[in-house]
């Protein structure tokens, strides 16, 4: 079975790599359409269009001490130079001399350098006078003033007056390297993580969650120490710093709601932790008739990071998908082609829906492997090659299902999307109530999107077991949990828990060490979004990582309630569980009856006593 739309993906592919052209965000251009670095095609009207420009990687703005934004386009005139003049020039002579010393013409192609002094003209077609020192800053390749008044002009229109998309990617593209090394550490946390839970034990678990306690109050404390250093920062001129100054309050406000839920479950657990310790080494034992399950989150990553640079590349050349315009005196300017802001939407729906599909087929993998080793009559002799079955039955027979599970997530995550973009669009005109309402409406899709998660997680797994499809499967599941779910279903959610304290305590590590990197860094680049960025790809590459814990700890539980629902443990009937798995299944049942004879006692005697007269 074949992806639905995945033609039309293919067909925005296609049409990104032939109309888009993402060398002009990447590397800059000029105002006469010549890509800096590149050598161009000439557009018909504009004369000084179609240079070679290999050797003239650098933008400069002639006017940069006075930028100004019409119609979401510098007015300055842009040239592409070989190198930024990095003295102040005061004049033509000047200009002329580092013209002919380093080979870098800062006035317009059709003047030659001989006539910067000479020509009439040469007011208008050169830079405005002063020309102030400059510095080629890893800002796509553009000369940025370095003194302070021109800077903080130059700075503040460059950044915050262009469109919000060419914002975002400036500020992926100034922290390039710093969100490369975050998402490498990041990476490294998730391995050291899962082998962490493999090779778990109760005082582990103390530790583990010592640590978690510690990295939450600990990023709290600096986002908090990083808002009050913000606001007590006189030096702040940029709207990007002031910007950077909310974010930092909303991420404050957010870690520490998060931080105090997190520490009140925390507490409400704490007594189950030596249950949850023996449910990870059942866990751990049914992995290690198949230890490859541990390695198959390598291959998914794999996948995932190759699909996120393609999804990447192909959005960058939407970005720069338009037709070229030549204006007044010569200029080039390049406009949308209509509908390209639809292909973007639909590319974003295919983000989600892929993503969630390549997690899918993991989860089903896994799934499938911890089956064909559960049902299995004689646990000494296990069965050959496991994940290399279930993915065979996977893509034969249970695409379809992987794809209905993962468009019901997109489905569920689409209005949550919208709902968001139209409360950022509407920000300014919010009332308290309209406020509330959208809150409410996102804590719904929330939930639902977790429920869903939960269901589709259950459903893979029956789909393992039965063969069914998935709407068949996700009903069987929920019947079989239904009638079964007073075993173990409160140790089920601790482990559960502690798999997500896991995915917080990499997520924290990973952020704080983006608020001090990025924090070195504030003026030229609005960071919240790279902040995010590595936020949720740290939350993803845990969740990648340990969700093999979570998808065999469910799929253990589903197989135990259709082996209660098939089996009685008799000579006839035994079940397919092995001792270990059923003498934890008693030690729960007895706790649980204890725990419930203790409550009828308690009540029993609140309900026969009697009022004794005082002696």
């Amino acid at each position: 079975m074949q992806c639905p739309g995945a033609e039309y993906l293919l067909f925005i592919m296609g049409y990104s790599m032939v109309a888009g052209a993402t060398g002009r965000l990447l590397f800059g251009y000029d105002s006469f359409g010549n890509v800096c670095g590149k050598k161009n095609s000439p557009v018909e009207g504009a004369p000084l269009s179609g240079q070679d420009m290999t050797l003239k990687r650098h933008v400069f703005f002639m006017n940069s001490c006075n930028p100004e934004v019409k119609d979401m386009r510098l007015s300055s005139t842009i040239l592409c130079v070989s190198s930024c003049p990095e003295e102040q020039l005061d004049t033509l002579e000047e200009v002329q001399l580092f013209a002919d010393k380093n080979g870098s013409f800062l006035c317009v192609y059709s003047l030659n350098s001989i006539n910067y002094t000479q020509n009439p003209n040469a007011d208008s077609l050169c830079p405005r006078l002063p020309v102030p020192p400059s510095k080629s800053f890893p800002l796509f390749n553009r000369c940025v003033p370095q003194t302070p008044e021109c800077y903080s002009l130059f700075a503040s229109v460059l950044i915050n007056d262009v469109d919000t998309l060419h914002q975002i990617l400036s500020g992926i593209m100034s922290g390039r390297d710093t969100i490369l090394g975050l998402c490498i550490l990041a990476l490294a946390l998730s391995l050291a993580m899962m082998f962490t839970f493999w090779f778990i034990t109760t005082l582990l678990v103390h530790i583990f969650i010592a640590l978690t306690i510690s990295g939450l109050l600990f990023v709290c404390g600096v986002l908090w120490w990083l808002y009050y250093d913000y606001t007590h920062d006189l030096s702040i001129e940029l709207d990007t710093e002031r910007e950077n100054m909310k974010c930092l309050l909303g991420f404050a406000l957010v870690s520490t709601v998060i931080t105090a839920v997190l520490l009140s479950l925390i507490f409400v657990f704490r007594k189950r932790i030596k249950l949850t310790v023996e449910l990870f080494q059942v866990i751990n034992k049914a992995i290690s008739n198949s230890p490859f399950l541990l390695f198959q989150p390598l291959w998914t990553f794999a996948i995932l990071i190759f699909f996120w640079v393609l999804w990447v590349a192909v959005l960058l050349s939407l970005g720069t998908a338009g037709a070229a315009q030549v204006i007044e005196g010569g200029q080039v300017e390049y406009k949308p082609i209509l509908g390209i802001r639809y292909m973007w939407w639909y590319h974003l729906i295919g983000l989600i829906w892929t993503s969630e599909f390549i997690l899918a087929c993991q989860q089903m993998t896994v799934a499938g492997a911890l089956v064909t080793c559960y049902f299995n009559r004689n646990k000494n002799d296990p069965p050959d090659r496991p994940i290399l079955w279930s993915l065979s039955t996977l893509f034969c027979y249970h695409q379809g299902t992987a794809i209905k599970g993962s468009f019901l997530i997109t489905v569920a995550r689409i209005p949550r999307t919208i709902l968001k973009y139209i409360y950022n669009t509407l920000k300014d005109k919010h009332n308290a109530w309209s406020t509330y309402m959208f809150r409410c409406c996102f804590c719904c899709f929330w939930c639902l999107d977790k429920c869903l998660c939960h269901l589709n997680q259950n459903a893979y797994a029956a789909t393992a077991i039965n063969g069914t499809d998935f709407c068949t499967s996700a009903k069987d599941a929920l019947k079989l949990l239904s009638k079964n779910s007073s075993h173990f279903t409160s140790v089920n959610c601790f482990g559960d828990f502690i798999i997500f304290l896991g995915k917080v305590l990499v997520m924290c590590l990973t952020v704080f060490g983006g608020l001090m990197a990025f924090n070195y860094n504030r003026a030229l680049q609005v960071w919240a979004v790279p902040l995010l960025l590595v936020a949720f790809f740290a939350y993803f590459v845990a969740h990648s990582f340990l969700s093999v814990f979570e998808t065999v700890l469910d799929a253990l539980f589903l197989c135990f309630a259709a082996d209660l629902e098939t089996n009685d443990g008799s000579s006839e009937k035994p079940y397919f569980m092995d001792q270990e798995f059923l003498s934890f299944v008693k030690r729960i049942n007895k706790l649980k009856d204890t725990r419930a004879q203790g409550e009828e006692n308690s009540l029993r005697n609140e309900e026969g006593t009697e009022l004794q007269p005082v002696v």
